[in-house]
């Protein structure tokens, strides 16, 4: 009975130091292990067995990590406050410095990023936050990976995810747009006008060198007018220039009626004009002889 006992001590405390023992790592994890305080090894996914008590196995997960970076308050190059949130992802690449060489990896990691994000974003003008998001986020990865790589982090991607901007900086952007629209608007309506001016002269010279195209232009707009019944009454150019010839006819016509009808004023000759003359001298000279 006494050796039945020990022999079924002796199992259980054989199966509690196997179930101790057997370990199992998973695809997208390495395991570190550790004896007696050191690290011996890594171990690979699948089954793996280690010293009970002695050694112990930590497991570091290989995945690309999501991160968000929490929005930061930041004064941009040109003096104006936005709050800007980016995402950032990274994985483990060395499983024994991410174990060893920081204690939490992830908190280290969104740390430094805020305050990476803080000093690069810091450095550029508002225009160019928005419109250069890929120059800021190449920068703030480059910063970050300078580090990380030490930790045995490798930070893949950084993106800006939010900014926001103050409410008076919104109202001033939209009214710039605005004037940006209508300028645009403006100078498209204006190189309208040129080629439709362009188009008109063209059709002009056309039309003195073939007189019948402008009729047959008219008779085309006739045509369109009366497609729908209306009540519109054209007067064809040509029409309103026949009666312009035939008033100026009929005045020419009444002015030389009018000459023939009125006799003619005689003007006196040189001569008769003279003659009075003559006589009053004549008349003076006589008048003048007793007084001698």
């Amino acid at each position: 009975m006494n050796l039945l006992a020990v022999l079924v001590v002796v199992a259980i405390v054989v199966l509690i130091l196997a179930a101790l023992s057997v370990r199992v790592v998973t695809q997208y994890e390495k395991g570190v292990l550790f004896r007696l305080g050191r690290v011996i090894d890594v171990r690979e996914p699948g089954l793996t067995f280690i010293i009970p008590v002695i050694d112990r196995l930590q497991k570091v997960s290989l995945r690309i990590v999501t991160m968000p970076i929490q929005s930061q308050g930041i004064i941009t190059r040109d003096n104006v406050s936005v709050d800007i949130s980016a995402v950032a992802y990274f994985r483990v690449v060395d499983a024994v410095k991410s174990v060893v060489a920081i204690e939490n990896v992830g908190a280290a990691i969104d740390q430094f990023a805020q305050t990476t994000l803080r000093k690069v974003v810091g450095q550029h003008t508002l225009d160019e936050a928005l419109a250069e998001t890929e120059v800021i986020n190449a920068n703030i990865r480059q910063i970050l990976d300078v580090t990380t790589l030490e930790w045995g982090v490798e930070v893949t991607l950084v993106e800006l995810k939010d900014i926001q901007l103050p409410d008076s900086m919104k109202r001033a952007m939209a009214r710039q747009a605005e004037a940006e629209r209508e300028k645009r608007a403006k100078i498209i309506a204006a190189e309208g006008e040129s080629m439709a001016a362009a188009a008109l002269g063209d059709a002009s010279d056309t039309m003195i060198a073939h007189p019948l195209a402008l009729q047959l232009r008219n008779l085309q707009t006739l045509v369109e007018l009366g497609v729908d019944k209306n009540t519109t009454v054209v007067f064809p150019a040509q029409l309103m220039s026949a009666i312009g010839d035939i008033g100026a006819y009929f005045a020419r016509e009444t002015a030389a009626a009018s000459a023939m009808l009125t006799p003619p004023i005689v003007a006196p000759s040189a001569q008769q004009a003279q003659t009075p003359t003559a006589a009053n001298g004549a008349v003076a000279s006589a008048g003048a002889h007793p007084a001698v």
